[in-house]
């Protein structure tokens, strides 16, 4: 098994209820390593994330994620593998009548943090890291759609993850502001060693900025590497 990697699949069947969605599943990601996921809608893209943030359960073959066996993993283990996890989707789901603070205060009190000036050092850094650092008495609606995203990045490196799980996370933004936060995860797979699976339909940031490449395809998981095959 490889040493360095965050998340490890093998002969790993992802299954959606009795239907089969993809077949003999075997991938590594490594720590800061950036990937991205692609594939029509319906391939898989969301499945195989839902298995590795045990949304889904893995009734077969090999899986381990951030140091967890999803096939021995209890429900009580779940939230201690989501803590070492960022999860970041397309819909914002913030809760819109809390500013920018009480929205991250609420995931670190959520998580088991418990001293105030703690809390607050964490959620200074976290989005300063974003791009954010003077925002946090905003509320969520002045905030641009770029902005906004980039809180639910800062929201989901509350807890300092070893991966980020992105799906479809610049589906709702302008091509300039898609590249903002793909640049900004980029940087933080570079720079902090966080892994980045990022699911997209969108092939323009693709060849703007190459990375390795997973493609959902007729019920498996293509490696290609850096190419970009349409």
């Amino acid at each position: 098994m490889n040493v360095n990697a965050i998340v490890t699949l093998r002969n790993a069947k992802i299954i959606q209820g009795t239907q089969v969605i993809l077949d003999d599943v075997s991938l590594d990601i490594e720590k800061g390593e950036f990937v991205y996921l692609i594939g029509r809608t319906g391939s898989g893209k969301s499945s195989l994330l839902k298995t590795m943030y045990a949304a889904l359960p893995l009734e077969e073959g090999v899986g381990h994620v951030a140091g967890f066996n999803l096939r021995k993993l209890g429900r009580k283990k779940i939230p201690l593998l989501r803590r070492k996890l960022g999860i970041v989707f397309q819909d914002f789901n913030l809760l819109t009548d809390r500013s920018v603070r009480a929205n991250l205060r609420f995931v670190l009190k959520a998580t088991g943090w418990r001293t105030k000036a703690t809390m607050e050092r964490r959620l200074q850094q976290v989005v300063d890291d974003v791009g954010l650092g003077d925002s946090l008495d905003k509320m969520p609606h002045t905030l641009s759609g770029g902005e906004q995203q980039r809180l639910v990045i800062a929201r989901a490196l509350l807890n300092q993850p070893e991966i980020l799980l992105a799906d479809e996370p610049t589906g709702n933004l302008d091509p300039d502001t898609s590249d903002e936060i793909l640049q900004l995860l980029r940087n933080l797979a570079k720079e902090r060693n966080t892994a980045v699976l990022f699911a997209t339909h969108d092939y323009r940031i693709i060849e703007q900025f190459p990375a390795r490449i997973l493609r959902c395809h007729n019920g498996m998981i293509i490696d290609e590497g850096g190419v970009v095959v349409r």
